[in-house]
């Protein structure tokens, strides 16, 4: 189940990191959208310093493989794909090095988030 939720938030994660990145290399894994991202992701979740060095490590790798932005421009549907599948595998290489019950709550904020991006593809004050 995990992995079509992180599937599901992945693509549109894709879709609204277009309309968001303002700067080169700024997409999913850059210094802003992909650490916002990675923050919802990790909310309420008390990581120990060893978890938190490898999910800093994680992010690094996973920001450097990240294809740049061009500000304005979407990216097309190749680029889509890549960061698609770059984030799915850092969501699920992150995932895994949490406890059971930091899961629990890791898999509730995928939720959420994917809850907040249905919501921001519908428009505004849609249900």
């Amino acid at each position: 189940m995990h992995t079509r939720i992180l599937g599901t938030l992945s693509a549109l994660i894709v879709a609204a990191s277009a309309a968001t990145a303002q700067t080169p290399n700024a997409g999913p894994g850059g210094g802003g959208f992909g650490q916002r991202r990675l923050q919802r992701l990790l909310q309420g979740i008390t990581l120990t310093a060893e978890q938190q060095a490898k999910v800093d490590s994680i992010a690094a790798r996973y920001r450097a493989q990240m294809p740049p932005f061009t500000p304005g421009t979407p990216p097309d549907s190749a680029t889509r794909e890549k960061i698609r599948q770059l984030m799915g595998n850092e969501d699920e290489e992150i995932r895994t090095l949490l406890t059971p019950d930091q899961r629990n709550v890791f898999d509730e904020n995928v939720t959420q988030m994917r809850n907040r991006m249905m919501q921001m593809q519908r428009g505004p004050g849609a249900r």
